[in-house]
């Protein structure tokens, strides 16, 4: 039966729409594959972003991950990743990691607005081996506000304690969608997907609500995250970051993970005599903090369930992050 050059049209169309959609999800479906081989991690951040480093060695490990590789670490207090880039004579060895091909994850950390620093490190990696992720933190708001200015206002001394958790999503959101829009530019200069978002700060909203509402174990105060008003992180906020790399990377849930030694070893702040915050750290004052309580043994290892579930559930359901729930 002879057929209309509309119908042949449309059949073409539905054929090539089909292959396309079939592609992009086996496409979709071998990216979220978890990740069995130990990967190479080099590591260029701030003080909100580098003791991922250490801590996500000691995930992955603890996940039977023994031939995982903390490769090299660039520490510059509240950097750009320009700065990183640009550090005289190659001072951490980023850029020959790089070259030599040694890097099959280079984690980035923007201080508020992304900047070149992560083209060209992008670019360097993908010269260099192709098969190479580059991962962009997306972290929590300093001083619970989004204001990217410079210098840092590092001293503004606000409290933790009186955020409202809409207006700090809503602040979250922004920031967002300038660093993602940013990166999707960055890929697309490259020519293909090499860049992904970690959504450290949106599962770290997901904590706080959370906490606000009386159901994270052992915490009591939005305070209990922090070493001070910047927003340094302390130990939960810490391994949940780790948490949500150690997914992004694996490509695995961290659900039933042991507990890492910073969150065994981590105490809550306490109230002075007036009941005011009196947090660990040198911004706010006090000059000496007080003695941490203790949480129980029980609400530590349902809390650190609990990060591990925030991690998994933010990650997987982020556009950027390269990972799917199986």
């Amino acid at each position: 039966m002879k057929r209309s050059p509309h119908f042949v049209s449309v059949l073409l169309a539905l054929v090539v729409t089909f292959t396309s959609a079939r592609g992009a999800d086996e496409k979709s479906a071998a990216a979220s594959q978890p990740i069995t081989k130990g990967q190479r991690v080099y590591t260029c951040g701030h003080s909100f972003h580098v003791f991922v480093y250490r801590l996500l060695d000691e995930v992955a490990k603890s996940a039977g991950i023994a031939d995982h590789q903390s490769v090299g670490l660039s520490s510059i207090g509240g950097s750009r990743v320009i700065q990183h880039w640009d550090a005289p004579n190659d001072k951490f060895g980023s850029k020959a990691a790089l070259t030599a091909g040694k890097v099959d994850v280079l984690t980035l950390s923007p201080i508020w607005l992304p900047d070149e620093g992560i083209d060209n490190f992008a670019k360097l990696g993908v010269e260099h081996n192709p098969d190479i992720r580059v991962l962009v933190q997306e972290f929590w708001m300093p001083n619970d506000e989004y204001v990217p200015v410079y210098p840092l206002q590092a001293g503004k001394g606000i409290d933790h304690n009186a955020t409202d958790i809409a207006a700090l999503k809503a602040a979250n959101d922004k920031y967002c969608h300038d660093l993602e829009d940013y990166v999707s530019k960055v890929n697309k200069a490259i020519g293909k997907e090499a860049v992904f978002v970690v959504p450290v700060g949106e599962a770290a909203d997901k904590l706080r609500e959370k906490l606000v509402a009386g159901q994270a174990p052992g915490l009591k105060m939005q305070w209990d995250l922090f070493r001070d008003s910047w927003g340094h992180p302390d130990a939960p906020l810490q391994v949940l970051d780790a948490y949500c790399y150690f997914a992004a990377i694996y490509h695995r849930s961290p659900v039933g993970l042991p507990m890492p030694k910073a969150l065994a070893a981590y105490k809550v702040v306490g109230l002075d005599k007036e009941h005011k915050v009196r947090p660990r750290g040198t911004t706010p004052v006090p000059n000496t903090p007080p003695a941490g309580q203790e949480i129980s043994q029980q609400d530590k290892e349902k809390l650190n369930r609990m990060l591990q579930e925030i991690a998994w559930d933010t990650v997987t359901h982020h556009s950027m992050t390269g990972v799917r729930a199986q």
